[in-house]
């Protein structure tokens, strides 16, 4: 029997410890090369850890909830296991057993015999078989956190199974189905559950709210806001989006021209993109933007490096790659080091106006919102217009109001003006 060791990997340099999330294999599961078998979470990132050989999990050495450092041993791999581990049992032939438990008081007075009870066990399994689609713990949760119906989502994982991204994006391009919960009219007397749950909060949750406490606790932060009209900006990612997608094998996206007219801004008011380090200010000479995403284990933000060298067409690919690998627990600690400013998109959720929290140490973010139709005052006459509402934070330690009106005016001036963004202007 040949046994191969799994440990936590490295995470980056200033991560020293992990918690485990969910194990994703139980004992004596069949496991592939490169397969998932773990969600372990930091106060930076949630990653999955995959087995680096093929076997069957012999043990788990922690628990879920355990706090281990790097490079402890977690698990064990039986790779002689492979050939004769026999496959899972079908979901619905696992199921069986629990019907005939809930069927049985279920049954008249009089005693149930065998026969009645493995035909209520049949007629139960496919039931249970549509609620238990072949997801792992991690997918589950988030079908459950959304209230969904996997069945209305593809899944695109080994033998059908959903994954992370297969939720994400059924959830983003609204072609998840949401479950409906059963009245008591249509489904006759239900049990009343708790009607409060305690849930620890993850490694990462808590390190956000720190994080964003510290913000307020620590900066000056104060907001400004202006409204920019999106005519320009829709009409030429409308006029050359398939031209666009076609060489460049990505969608034209509104976060490329909002990046560009940053960086541009950023390069006019540097103050806008430094940051206080004790009793000194540093300014940077490029810009680095973070780009909030939105993952299943709370928002992260992914760095787009030097962006002010980046086309329209590097900035859109990256940022879905990034928003991929956070769909699938895959961004890394060096994906999310190193920003000066930050671009936050709260309009793809149907945000209309906020006020964004500043991401320390960095001094300024930009918060985007819904584009909504408004009548807006033109040369005299009252016109319907595409218009979205912008908010800057900033910490007013280091930015005075003077720059930061003059920043938001700039991108206004360019969003509404794309041929500045060619002519750095």
């Amino acid at each position: 029997m040949a046994i191969e060791d799994i440990v936590i990997p490295q995470m980056g340099e200033s991560v020293a410890e992990g918690t485990i999330g969910t194990w994703l294999k139980a004992v004596g599961e069949a496991v592939a090369a490169d397969e998932p078998i773990v969600e372990v979470e930091t106060d930076k990132v949630a990653m999955e850890v995959p087995s680096p050989v093929a076997g069957v999990l012999k043990e788990q050495l922690v628990a879920e909830g355990d706090t281990v450092e790097i490079g402890a041993l977690i698990a064990r791999i039986d790779t002689d296991g492979a050939a004769s581990a026999a496959p899972p049992a079908p979901k619905a032939e696992a199921a069986a057993p629990a019907a005939k438990k809930e069927t049985a008081p279920a049954a008249p007075s009089a005693p149930a015999t065998s026969s009645a009870a493995s035909s209520a066990a049949s007629s139960a399994a496919p039931a249970a078989s549509e609620n238990l689609m072949p997801m792992s713990p991690a997918v589950r949760r988030i079908v459950a956190d959304y209230n969904l119906d996997p069945s209305s989502i593809e899944g695109t994982g080994k033998d059908g199974r959903l994954t992370k991204s297969d939720v994400m994006n059924a959830i983003e391009n609204g072609k998840a189905r949401t479950v409906a919960a059963p009245t008591a009219s249509a489904a006759g007397p239900v049990s009343a559950g708790p009607r409060e749950e305690r849930v620890k909060m993850t490694r990462l949750r808590k390190t956000i709210a720190q994080r964003l406490k510290d913000a307020q606790n620590t900066a000056a932060m104060l907001t400004t806001y202006n409204e920019v009209d999106m005519s320009a900006v829709m009409a030429a990612r409308s006029k050359y989006k398939e031209l666009f997608a076609k060489k460049h094998n990505i969608k034209l996206g509104f976060m490329s021209f909002f990046t560009k007219a940053c960086c541009l801004a950023l390069k006019e008011v540097p103050s806008v993109n430094a940051q206080i380090d004790g009793e000194e200010i540093v300014y940077h000479n490029y810009a680095n933007i973070g780009v909030a995403v939105s993952a299943p284990n709370g928002l992260v933000v992914p760095v787009l490096r030097d962006a002010q060298d980046m086309g329209f067409a590097d900035t859109e690919l990256a940022i879905a790659n990034y928003g991929k690998k956070a769909r699938d627990g895959k961004l890394t600690i060096a994906d999310m080091q190193g920003g000066t400013f930050t671009i936050s998109n709260g309009g793809i959720f149907g945000s209309l106006m906020s006020s964004p929290i500043l991401n320390a140490p960095q001094s300024a973010i930009l918060g985007m919102h819904k584009i909504q139709e408004r009548p807006v005052a033109e040369n005299g006459q009252v016109v319907i217009r595409p218009m979205m509402y912008l908010a800057l934070s900033y910490d007013h330690r280091i930015i005075d109001g003077r720059e930061a009106v003059t920043f938001l005016v700039r991108v206004k001036e360019a969003l509404e003006d794309p041929t500045r963004l060619l002519l750095d202007m």
